[in-house]
């Protein structure tokens, strides 16, 4: 069997020192452009594999970040993980990702197997039905950074990926008003969740600044799956007076909800007009589109990585950034347009 390729054989073969071979396949600007391509080259020719485990080892890397989402198969989460995957790909991490499922119950369960498995940090988007952080505190009493996006959660040792919610759906519910909405429906998931109790703070906002009255029984709180848009859709066809306007917190279970409403015989938008949020696929092939919020999925994972790396490699400190938020928007389409000039 052959031996091993050390650097001291690099450094033999070149005839520098060992010292400068090690920083030149790190990289170091101590050694000059020629000198590095000479060690390249000889580390290529005689065929050197880097130890990484030794390396990781003395630095107390692993060189991967672990990730858990509440469920893999949506489109926002897909463009999360696409970004996370890139800054984590050209900084030369790794990333473990698990899903869980949208209950506390899995989520506590990865978590200790991110824990156990020794990551770098970790980031987590919460589940449907998470209530407390408690099974985190290992990372943050070992001083692994934990950054939260998307369904966040708020501690002093955590940074969380946001956007304005609360500016969104202001910005969604204003519109309908603008279309001549007056009784207007609100679907939310679990309102414990930082995302759907932000969106219904903004969907109050704009009735309170358009002096229309706040409905309790406007809100419909469910798991925003398509068996609950169906539902949430039969609920709105039993009110009296019937509502002339829906906003609901994710494009899934709008799209199903319109559907439901328009198999019912319900003009849309002329009769109900309906908004959606995240700018999924499917709001641009159903008929009419969905108006919805752009939710920078793909940005928001870029920023994530790139916030835990800066905080690995000491060139921030995530105690003191709680809260980074990006830009969304509202995207205008037919499901809503009733005023064109609106």
């Amino acid at each position: 069997m052959d031996k091993d390729i050390t650097i001291y054989d690099i450094a033999k073969g070149v005839g520098v020192s060992p010292t400068t071979v090690s920083r030149a396949l790190n990289d170091h600007p101590a050694v000059n452009k020629k000198t590095k391509q000479l060690i390249f080259d000889k580390a290529t020719q005689l065929g050197y594999r880097s130890n990484m485990f030794a390396s990781n080892l003395r630095r107390q890397r692993t060189n991967t970040i672990g990730v858990i989402v509440p469920i893999l198969n949506s489109n926002f989460q897909s463009s999360v993980m696409a970004g996370m995957e890139k800054v984590a790909n050209e900084a030369g991490y790794n990333l473990i990702i698990s899903q869980s499922m949208g209950t506390a119950q899995k989520e506590i369960a990865n978590a200790k197997t991110m824990f156990n498995s020794r990551v770098d940090g970790l980031l987590v988007s919460l589940a449907h039905d998470t209530e407390n952080i408690n099974h985190f505190e290992p990372f943050f009493k070992k001083g692994i950074p934990v950054l939260f996006y998307d369904r966040v959660a708020e501690h002093k040792q955590s940074t969380s990926i946001v956007i304005d919610n609360v500016q969104a759906a202001y910005k969604s519910t204003t519109h309908l008003i603008e279309q001549g909405c007056k009784r207007i429906v609100h679907i939310s998931g679990n309102l414990k969740i930082n995302v759907y109790a932000n969106r219904l703070k903004g969907y109050k906002y704009a009735l309170i600044d358009n002096s229309l009255p706040f409905d309790e029984s406007l809100i419909i709180t469910n798991d925003l799956t398509e068996e609950a848009g169906v539902k949430a859709a039969e609920q709105i066809l039993e009110m009296s007076p019937r509502p002339d306007g829906v906003f609901v917190a994710n494009d899934f279970c709008a799209v199903n909800c319109m559907k439901a409403l328009k198999q019912a015989g319900v003009a849309v938008p002329e009769e109900i007009a309906l908004v959606g949020f995240n700018n999924d696929p499917i709001t641009r092939v159903v008929e009419p589109a969905l108006t919805t919020i752009n939710y920078p999925g793909y940005e928001m994972g870029e920023v994530a990585v790139r916030s835990l790396i800066n905080y690995l490699d000491a060139l921030s400190d995530i105690s003191i950034t709680n809260t980074v938020t990006l830009r969304s928007d509202l995207i205008v389409r037919g499901s809503s347009l009733r005023n064109p000039k609106a």
